[in-house]
Formats: structure tokens, sequence, C-alpha cells
């Protein structure tokens, strides 16, 4: 009995454990997400490539199967987006956020 009662607590721990670093790897692909979003539009809005910088953003976003929820061009030059990346089974969503233009 003894024996039943800590295999089912070394299990809820190995569960808890597999969560947080499947939240650590989602945490990590929207702010990838967002890092490239952010490049991305910065290029277009300085004219290195064609298209409207949040539209380019938007497209490297869904890309890497997330979703922009604001891109924000100030100066004309420097994009700054956040992106969400939902967990699985509705539990919540990963956030990325990312500011990019032209060098100092």
């Amino acid at each position: 009995m003894l024996a039943l009662a800590l295999g089912a607590v070394v299990m809820a721990l190995l569960l808890g454990l597999l969560l947080l670093a499947q939240a650590g790897v989602l945490a990590s692909r929207a702010a990838s997400a967002a890092d490239l979003a952010a490049l991305a539009g910065a290029d277009a809005a300085r004219g290195l490539t064609s298209g409207e910088p949040c539209e380019v953003a938007a497209s490297v976003v869904g890309q890497h199967n997330a979703t922009l929820t604001s891109c924000v061009v100030t100066g004309g030059e420097i994009v700054e987006v956040v992106t969400e990346l939902p967990y699985p089974f509705n539990v919540g969503v990963a956030t990325g956020h990312a500011r990019a233009g032209p060098p100092p």
C-alpha cells in the first residue's frame, strides 16, 4: 500500500515537472516568434523588404503557429510586436514581446 502511494506521489511530481518544462518551451517559442516578427517588420518599415510592417510581422508570426496580438510602428522605423501561443487544453497562453529597429 505504501509503495502504491509513493508511486502516485512520484507520478504527480513528474507530471508537474513535465507541465513546467512545456511552459518554458512554449514561452521560448512565443518569444522567438515575436523576435523574428519584429525584425521582419522593422526591415519592411525601413524599406529593405516589401510590404506593410505589421502585415509582414503577422505573416512571420503565423508561420510559427502563434497569434499577433499587437503591432505598433513608432517613428516610422521601429516595430514593436506582442505574440501569444496557447497552451494545450486551454490552460492559458504564453506571450512574447519584442522591439526592433535600425541600428544605433
